[in-house]
């Protein structure tokens, strides 16, 4: 195997290593949130030398804010809102609601 043809496998790896956790971050948030915390707390451990601390301290997931905007749904309250009235000659949007 050439240098060039294993380049081209570490890049075409770290490419779909980088996809990967995009996806997870976004399907499996709480999830990877766990891993991260994990991680981190490992990391930030006393006895560790200065770059790993401050990379372990950039690892910790962010915390909910607890106003609406953060979109945590801890609460409930940042649901789906209910569509606003039509205007008078405009039609209404559709809703669908499971069977009961």
């Amino acid at each position: 195997m050439s240098a060039g043809l294993l380049l081209q496998y570490v890049v075409i790896g770290l490419a779909v290593l980088a996809s990967v956790w995009i996806v997870l971050r976004k399907l499996a948030r709480k999830t990877t949130n766990r891993w991260m915390a994990a991680a981190s707390i490992h990391l930030s451990q006393p006895g560790r030398g200065a770059l790993v601390r401050a990379f372990g301290r950039r690892l910790q997931p962010k915390e909910a804010t607890g106003d609406c905007s953060d979109g945590c749904s801890t609460c409930g309250a940042c649901g789906p809102k209910p569509p606003a009235a039509a205007r008078p000659g405009e039609p209404m949007p559709l809703e669908f609601r499971p069977r009961r």
